[in-house]
């Protein structure tokens, strides 16, 4: 069984692509925009505050209802499902960090 998706957890995986390229501050000058893939179902979330606006980073509170699995006391997602995948949308594709990381360094190279 997968773990669900946390706060925690996606600190962590930010912390492991520091500096790569597999992050929101590395990746967003290239165009790549935060957002979650749900695995089961296909769909891409781009990530959004708890008010719905976009989000610079990975946010889990704007996730929709049926993702979210755990609150806080304050009504806040704590976790979400956990086939839903961190990564990025450039245009119309979902990229992994592992595979914008790779497209980021390989643009650092090239400038």
């Amino acid at each position: 069984m997968h773990e669900l998706l946390t706060r925690g957890g996606l600190q962590q995986q930010a912390a492991a692509f520091q500096g790569q390229g597999g992050v929101s501050e590395e990746a967003r000058p290239h165009g790549f925009l935060p957002a979650f893939l749900d695995r089961e179902t296909g769909r891409v979330y781009l990530s959004r505050d708890a008010e719905g606006a976009p989000a610079p980073v990975h946010c889990i509170d704007g996730l929709p209802e049926e993702v979210v699995l755990r609150r806080d006391e304050a009504g806040r997602p704590t976790a979400v499902k956990a086939s839903l995948e961190a990564g990025f949308v450039l245009g119309a594709r979902f990229y992994s960090r592992e595979e914008a990381a790779r497209l980021v360094s390989g643009l650092r190279r090239a400038s």
